[in-house]
């Protein structure tokens, strides 16, 4: 009888390493293009962290369309000549994935309220009347999933 019982648990460990082995096979929807706008209104160190974050998704699923949209204390990155917290500048990272397709959309409201020009701004960047108006519509019109670094 525990002979049985043993050949019956490995029968189920195999079938489970198969089952294991299934999982690993990709997805039904990979290769489909997912929709995603990343909110960034804390300032460097999350924008940072963001195109960290973004860097990973595109080697993950290149195909995704990304919209990064800043407001408040994160359009800091976007303006010409800001440094992260090793003074690196954010430039060169900005410009690296808009060659990959992301989009950086910055709120036209949060620019008035800090005095701030709008040809401060990186190139990649265009103006939006209203960043959270922005991610709304986003969401609500176009289907995008959002995400907060």
């Amino acid at each position: 009888m525990r002979r049985s019982f043993l050949r019956h648990i490995a029968a189920g460990m195999l079938a489970l390493a198969g089952g294991a082995s299934m999982l690993a096979v990709a997805p039904a929807w990979a290769g489909e293009q997912i929709k995603v706008v990343y909110h960034l209104l804390e300032g460097n160190n999350q924008a940072l962290r963001a195109l960290s974050n973004i860097r990973n998704h595109l080697r993950a699923a290149p195909e995704d369309k990304l919209v990064v949209v800043a407001h408040g204390e994160g359009v800091r990155f976007l303006i010409d000549g800001s440094r992260d917290r090793d003074g690196k500048p954010f430039d060169e990272a900005v410009a690296a994935l808009a060659r990959q397709g992301v989009e950086f959309r910055v709120c036209r409201n949060t620019l008035t309220a800090h005095d701030i020009p709008a040809d401060k701004l990186l190139p990649q960047a265009s103006l939006v009347p209203s960043g959270v108006a922005e991610i709304a519509r986003l969401q609500a019109r176009e289907g995008f999933v959002y995400l907060r670094p």
